[in-house]
Formats: structure tokens, C-alpha cells, sequence
């Protein structure tokens, strides 16, 4: 919920704004600006991604919008367990536990390494799925960041339709201050939609991709290790470096050899 609380207070806070101006929160009611910002922004996005592309808009708002739970101390504890095992009794007697591994790219890396290939091949095999991954990842990251361009544009393309109806109806000068006003709504409009939805969506998916790449290198690292026979305690201190926990102990964490691995993200 950290992406929709800080929507919230950016709201909020542009609405206390614009009472504490004198401004009536009713004003932001205008449903052409809404109409014009939302819609073409929409339309443009469909245009320079793809239909289905945009279709997945709401997976990712909804993605954005949960705080992304990372269970890194688990994965590290199950993986220095796995490292003790196979260390002790060889690669093969992780067969029967690496079934019950959830995390896909744990147990396919793992699968990899019982099964004998190299560690070159293990290793590039794991490089080429998290690339695969954050490929993926980027063209939602991108989507929302090319949103983030659209809106204020058709902001001000919005204000200038607007003048143009003004000055068409100069005859009346009475209604020209609320004509005017209502006219730059579509610039606060498509502004306010870059800086408080689009580009902070476009932010927030991009952290979640950062973290999950971060315990995907940390698994690749321990992947390797165990392939390798490194001591456990090796083991252990290459993930408190990956995952840049300095102040840690250096005792390998305690867990149970089957503790569920994190979930990819979608």
C-alpha cells in the first residue's frame, strides 16, 4: 500500500492547497479535461506500446500498489542448508528437496547443477532468464514512464483548446475569468497525473524489479557455490555480500531444508 498512501497524500495535499488559495475542490470536477488527459494519454500509450501491451494496465497498477514482500533471509537459510547437504552427502542427495523448492528459478538452477552440466552453462543459462525477466519487466516500467510524458502534453494541448473557445467568445466578457481557469484545469490535470500517478508507478515497479534481480543474482551466487563444494560458511558469507549485510554474524542462518523460496514477482 506505500505507491496508494502516497498517492493519497499527494492528492490530499494539492486539494488543502488549493482551499487554502481560495479554490473550491469542485472545480477539479470537469469532466472534457478528464475526458482529454485520460483518454488520449490512453490512446497515445496504446499507440507507441501495443493493445495488449496496455492490457496489462490494471495487473501492474495493482502490483504497484502492494508492498512487495521479500523473504531473502529464508532463501539464504534454505540454500546454505542445501550447501551443508551437499557437501556432506554429494549433489545428488538434493534431488528429493529441490522438488519442493517454489521459487522456479531456484529449483531449475539447482535441477541444472544435480543433473552435471557446467558451471559456465548453469551460469549462462540464469543470466539469460534474468535478463528474460527484467525485459519483461521494463516494458510495464516503460509504459507508465511514456504515460508520464503523454499527460502533461496533452495538459497543455487541453488549455490551448480551451483559449481558443475563450477567444471565440470574447463577446462576453462576463464569463471570460471562469472560461480561462476552467481552460488551464487540463494542464493541472495532465501535470498532476504524470508527477502523482504515471511517473511514480513508473518508479515503484522499477524498485520492485531492482530488488527481485538482486535476490536472483544472490540465488545465481549460491547456485554456483554449491556446484562448486564451496564450505557452507563460504557459502553463507558470499549471500551476506550479495545482499550487502555487513552488520550480520557470519554463523550460516538456521532453516529447514525444504523453506519455501520466494515467488517471482510478476
Amino acid at each position: 500500500m506505500d505507491a496508494g498512501i502516497g498517492i493519497i497524500i499527494c492528492l490530499v495535499a494539492m486539494m488543502v492547497a488549493d482551499v487554502l488559495d481560495g479554490g473550491s475542490p469542485a472545480a477539479f470536477l470537469n469532466p472534457s479535461a478528464i475526458l482529454l488527459i485520460f483518454g488520449a494519454t490512453f490512446g497515445a500509450t496504446m499507440a507507441s506500446t501495443s493493445v495488449k501491451q496496455f492490457m496489462t494496465f490494471p495487473k501492474l497498477i495493482g502490483l504497484s500498489m502492494k508492498p512487495r514482500v521479500s523473504d531473502i533471509t529464508t532463501i539464504r537459510a534454505m540454500l546454505v542448508k542445501f550447501a551443508e547437504r551437499a557437501r556432506r552427502e554429494g549433489l545428488l542427495a538434493l534431488e528429493s528437496d529441490v522438488e519442493a523448492v517454489e521459487d522456479p528459478f531456484i529449483r531449475h538452477g539447482l535441477q541444472m547443477v544435480i543433473d552435471g552440466l557446467e558451471p559456465d552453462t548453469v551460469e549462462e543459462i540464469l543470466d539469460i532468464e534474468i535478463e528474460s525477466m527484467q525485459a519483461r519487466h521494463m516494458k510495464g516500467i516503460d509504459m507508465f514512464a511514456k504515460m508520464g510524458g503523454y499527460s502533461p502534453t496533452f495538459g497543455v494541448l487541453g488549455t490551448v483548446m480551451g483559449l481558443v473557445s475563450v477567444l471565440a467568445n470574447l463577446a462576453d466578457p462576463s464569463g471570460l475569468g471562469e472560461s480561462i481557469a476552467t481552460a488551464f484545469i487540463a494542464t493541472l490535470f495532465g501535470v498532476g497525473a504524470a508527477n502523482i500517478l504515471w511517473l511514480p508507478v513508473s518508479a515503484n515497479l522499477k524498485g520492485k524489479d531492482q530488488a527481485e534481480v538482486k535476490e536472483r543474482r544472490l540465488a545465481l551466487a549460491a547456485i554456483l557455490a554449491i556446484q562448486a563444494g564451496d564450505n557452507p560458511r563460504i557459502v553463507a558469507q558470499k549471500l551476506r555480500a550479495h545482499a550487502g549485510d555487513e552488520e550480520e554474524k557470519p554463523a550460516a542462518p538456521e532453516a529447514s531444508a525444504d523453506a519455501p523460496a520466494v515467488a517471482e514477482a510478476a
